[in-house]
């Protein structure tokens, strides 16, 4: 089995279950490929933040911890006797209305005053999706008037993006650059069956921009992850579901070789 996803670029087949996993590899692979392009002048930090869930029902096969209090098996207690009080029938199963998700961020910061240079985020699926995503918005917002650069990657499919044009359209996956103390979006769309781009770092200036290669680091998580042990590329994947062109080249790069 080959030690890297057949793909180009991003592989849609991690967009499922295997999400959590990649997606927080993936910080760590980023951060490692960037900190030591910035150094000394600049360092990263993973800084995990909380954001609840409001809708887990919705998610595709992943499983969140603690979502469920199970009652263990009972036994069936005799028939009360006509006339006598009711007993009330103990719940199965209790269920969270929210879940609280954990979601790894990088921030570069200055070595001389610890201070905020840039934000990467890898966004998840509550980013896209309801009050989530109204939160994660403020939050870019406040970040962009705080004077922080923030490099947003989108490798999710599902959900609905950060940004709404229709210039956008047809893309698979999205990543958005801010420069601190501009008021354009630089936008990068990708599709499927495209080699994913070298994206720019910016640092403070006059320091010039480090790049990132996201297919470098999708690379390296593969790697570690063994993914191709987990994953069945005959099968269809994970939702939402590709048209005809796509489902066409995917089932050509995927054909078992003779």
């Amino acid at each position: 089995m080959q030690p890297i996803s057949p793909f180009p670029g991003m592989d849609p087949y991690l967009e499922g279950h295997l999400w959590p996993d990649v997606h927080n590899d993936l910080t760590s692979a980023v951060r490692e490929l960037i900190a030591p392009l910035i150094a000394p002048k600049y360092v990263a930090r993973i800084e995990p933040y909380t954001a609840e869930d409001k809708e887990p029902e919705s998610e595709i096969g992943i499983t969140y911890p603690d979502v469920a209090v199970l009652k263990q098996h009972r036994f069936e207690e005799p028939a009360a006797a006509y006339g006598s009080k009711p007993v009330m029938t103990e719940p199965d199963v209790y269920l969270s209305s929210k879940i609280t998700v954990r979601i790894p961020v990088i921030e570069i910061r200055d070595t001389a005053k610890n201070r905020l240079i840039t934000v990467i985020e890898i966004l998840s699926p509550v980013n896209k999706r309801g009050a989530g995503r109204e939160i994660y918005l403020q939050k870019r917002e406040m970040l962009h008037n705080s004077g922080v650069h923030v490099l947003e990657i989108d490798l999710l499919r599902r959900g609905e993006r950060s940004v709404r044009d229709k210039h956008l359209s047809g893309a698979d996956y999205l990543f958005l650059l801010w420069r601190a103390g501009s008021e354009q979006f630089a936008v990068w769309k990708n599709r499927v069956s495209h080699a994913l781009p070298v994206l720019p770092v910016p640092l403070k200036k006059p320091d010039a921009d480090v790049l990132l290669s996201l297919k470098n680091a999708l690379d390296m998580v593969y790697k570690r992850g063994l993914y191709q042990l987990s994953i069945d590329y005959r099968a269809t994947p994970p939702p939402p579901a590709f048209g005809a062109e796509e489902l066409t080249w995917m089932k050509r790069l995927l054909k078992p070789e003779e």
